[in-house]
């Protein structure tokens, strides 16, 4: 395997989205997505100075993974590194994010006054680094919400096969545990699979505690965190194969990418953050969550009826409008296109359409 190669992969996800990736891939695709990751990770999200920004990162390609947090001045504090030198113990697995919130409101505590304690120069920068999807491999399918925002219902009537009423309930989905994606990882575009690869910028929902039937009025309780996620879906296979069922054109490896951290749920808003999402630079979807159909403790209540929920599920909560298949022409990914997933207030999502 020629160096370029190897180089390129390590930026991938692993199974889910670098196995995917071709020796005829060069240097010039491995240092464009290096560029996008470093331009991405090194925007300080608008109102963030105060929010913790939780990571799951690798200090070099050859290390493993790990948890951290990034502080306003862009640096990553290593949570383990952090605790050891301070000569303190940590209540969580510092190379787990789900055991970070297993550990519950003491641990995160423990954790924002390390970030505090931190010097300006304490840490690696933020860009030097390699950042992973906060929870790189989920123990669960990531559950996932549809028509949540009425114009987005709206303007998917014409891709509908069958006439549907606006829903009572949240409609849920699920996507598999592989389309998890780096923040800055390359997303597969299999031409043999799919050509109609869409995007749907949204809002994660990290929950945070064990519960089943939750209460609408305690739901918020049980949230930990939020992140930006982007539910690419292969609008071909959704809407004429496997009997017109959702999971499997939402479900192709690498197509969710996720991050670039964690903001705990105290340091955010979550019904008035604004979402964006970008191909090639060009604005497609422009919505506040505010405009969301089921709110976020609607959709925990109804989706915890007879169903535990476990800390680390995560949630995508739907998307606005703006879809590429609703479109006059429809418009779809291509390799070489750049998607850019953002919430103003959590951060920027940057991947690259890459042919395998």
């Amino acid at each position: 395997m020629d160096s370029s190669r190897r180089d390129f992969l390590k930026l991938g996800t692993g199974a889910a989205a670098g196995a995917l990736l071709t020796a005829s891939q060069g240097a010039a695709q491995a240092q464009a997505v290096n560029v996008a990751a470093a331009a991405s990770a090194a925007v300080v999200p608008k109102g963030s100075m105060a929010s913790l920004r939780l990571v799951t990162f690798a200090p070099d390609a050859a290390a493993a993974a790990r948890v951290g947090a990034v502080t306003a001045a862009g640096r990553v504090v290593d949570l383990a590194a952090a605790a050891k030198a301070r000569g303190t113990a940590l209540p969580f697995d510092a190379a787990s994010m789900v055991s970070l919130i297993a550990a519950g409101p003491s641990a995160l505590e423990q954790v924002r006054k390390l970030v505090a304690e931190a010097s300006p120069e304490e840490g690696p920068a933020v860009t030097a680094v390699r950042l992973l999807a906060p929870i790189p491999t989920p123990a669960r399918n990531v559950y996932a919400v549809g028509w949540n925002y009425l114009e987005h219902f709206e303007e998917g009537r014409a891709m509908r096969l069958n006439k549907a009423d606006l829903p009572e309930h949240p409609v849920f989905f699920t996507k598999g545990v592989h389309t998890v994606n780096g923040p800055y990882d390359p997303i597969p575009f299999d031409p043999e699979v799919s050509t109609s690869i869409d995007w749907e910028g949204e809002l994660a929902v990290v929950i945070g505690r064990r519960g089943r039937n939750i209460p609408e009025a305690e739901a918020m309780q049980y949230v930990f965190g939020y992140a930006v996620i982007n539910d690419t879906t292969a609008r071909d296979i959704q809407q004429k194969k496997h009997g017109g069922q959702w999971f499997k054109g939402k479900s192709l490896d690498g197509h969710g990418p996720i991050g670039p951290w964690i903001v705990p749920a105290a340091d955010l808003d979550y019904d008035n953050l604004h979402l964006v999402t970008r191909v090639n630079g060009v604005v497609k979807q422009d919505a506040n969550t505010r405009q969301m159909y089921f709110k976020v403790p609607r959709i925990i209540a109804e989706l915890s009826l007879g169903l535990t929920l476990e800390p680390g599920d995560i949630i995508a909560t739907g998307t606005p409008p703006g879809v590429g298949g609703a479109r006059t022409p429809p418009e779809f990914l291509k390799p070489g296109d750049v998607m850019e997933t953002e919430i103003a207030e959590i951060g920027t999502l940057r991947n690259v359409i890459q042919r395998v």
